[in-house]
């Protein structure tokens, strides 16, 4: 059995080989999710990476290939290089006690749009409809309305990533997303995994997630191409 450190080296890897081994696409030992449900693919070498992303763009207009350190290579005649996303791993040290003040839903499927579309909202471009099958959302709702989530995303038998945390603009600054990201961290403790995040470097967001109890651990970048 791997360990937790040789798991969060490649995080969409050990995903993809144990919890969601059922989302498992694989193009030349490259491992992809199934792009309606996520569009993120992961490697070891990469000599193999241009051949998996010419088999895999065929499913999808767009993807990407989460790497610590390493440099995919792709057919530049079909796939187009568009971006990369310095980000960066942060994994739970101690969790900092926050008093939950709003009362913290656990979404089912029948809010499946309403999540798409306060994502897309919010930080749109990636989120896919079936994303919502990758772990449990949690919500906050004003109104009767939702406005703001934490959601989870990548996970194995270790970790479980807290992901798709967004506020409506008209409810930022609250501490809606503090509550939430803190309630969805103690499920996964309930579960006896280890609570993980990723973001892009300079976010705001990560002195939030410090205080938390949240600590960088590695780099882990997104490469996002384009079907040609």
């Amino acid at each position: 059995m791997s360990t937790l450190e040789h798991q969060l080296k490649n995080p969409v890897w050990s995903s993809l080989q144990e919890t969601h081994k059922k989302f498992a696409v694989e193009f030349n030992n490259v491992q992809f999710y199934n792009s309606e449900v996520c569009t993120f693919g992961a490697f070891f070498d990469e000599n193999n990476t241009a051949e998996a992303a010419n088999e895999y763009i065929k499913t999808s207009d767009s993807f990407f290939y989460v790497s610590e350190n390493l440099t995919p290579v792709v057919d530049e005649t079909k796939v187009e290089f568009t971006k990369k996303i310095d980000g960066c791993q942060m994994v739970l040290d101690s969790l900092t006690n926050v008093n939950i003040t709003e009362e913290i839903v656990l979404l089912d499927e029948t809010f499946s749009e309403e999540i798409y579309d306060l994502v897309w909202l919010v930080m749109p471009g990636y989120y896919r409809k079936r994303t919502f099958e990758m772990g449990k959302y949690f919500g906050i709702f004003k109104n009767g309305k939702l406005v703001s989530i934490a959601g989870q995303r990548l996970q194995s038998n270790l970790f479980i990533e807290v992901s798709a945390v967004v506020t409506h603009p008209n409810y930022t600054r609250r501490g809606l997303a503090k509550q939430l990201i803190a309630h969805n961290t103690k499920e996964i403790l309930k579960e006896n995994k280890t609570p993980i995040l990723h973001t892009n470097k300079g976010n705001p967001a990560i002195a939030l997630y410090q205080k938390l109890g949240y600590t960088f651990t590695r780099d882990m970048n997104w490469w996002l191409y384009t079907k040609k």
